[in-house]
């Protein structure tokens, strides 16, 4: 939710039976072609801000561009990731998405203020290497990784610092690049 924010303005006015109207192609910052090609997406959330991402483990493209896809989601509390695991488990089960996330999707939640198989905060998880460790992957890679972020401003700012001072680029909708942010939820 955006304070005064345009989408969320006439998103709290929506009332049962009202139209919407929703378009082919997706737009915003969260989508493939902002990016430039890789092998590897890592879809990195913190909180609500794994909403967006269901969506992009439904779509068949997303496992046409990618050998691997990394969905993290990090909470405080165990009891916050519910979402995202039945969401995982879900697929799973579904006829068409079950094979390819099998071979394709890794789910790995975290949380930082309760003891869970995996702690910690997805910065450090990502600089220590024990996010790659864990899931039996390579560590990050400039040439192969390609990253989509969405949660807290603070989580959003860490990562952006980190991913720059390793030379990935920033995407947009003008310029593909290693990384696009999901801006919705950052503070002004």
């Amino acid at each position: 939710k955006v304070q005064d924010g345009p989408l969320t303005s006439k998103l709290q006015k929506i009332r049962e039976g009202d139209t919407i109207l929703v378009g082919r192609k997706a737009t915003g910052t969260l989508i493939t072609d902002n990016l430039i090609p890789g092998k590897r997406l890592m879809l990195l959330s913190t909180g609500t801000g794994l909403a967006p991402f269901a969506s992009l483990i439904k779509d068949p493209e997303v496992y046409d561009r990618y050998d691997q896809i990394l969905l993290v989601h990090g909470c405080r509390q165990v009891s916050e990731l519910g979402y995202g695991e039945e969401l995982v488990a879900k697929l799973r089960d579904d006829e068409l998405f079950g094979p390819l996330l099998s071979e394709k999707l890794s789910y790995y939640p975290t949380v930082t203020r309760e003891p869970f198989r995996n702690r910690g905060r997805i910065t450090d998880l990502i600089t220590s290497n024990q996010l790659f460790t864990d899931l039996h992957q390579g560590p990050l890679d400039i040439e192969t990784d390609r990253i989509m972020m969405c949660g807290s401003p603070a989580m959003l700012e860490e990562l952006k610092q980190l991913f720059e001072t390793r030379g990935f680029k920033e995407g947009s909708g003008n310029t593909p690049g290693h990384f696009v942010i999901e801006k919705a939820f950052v503070e002004r």
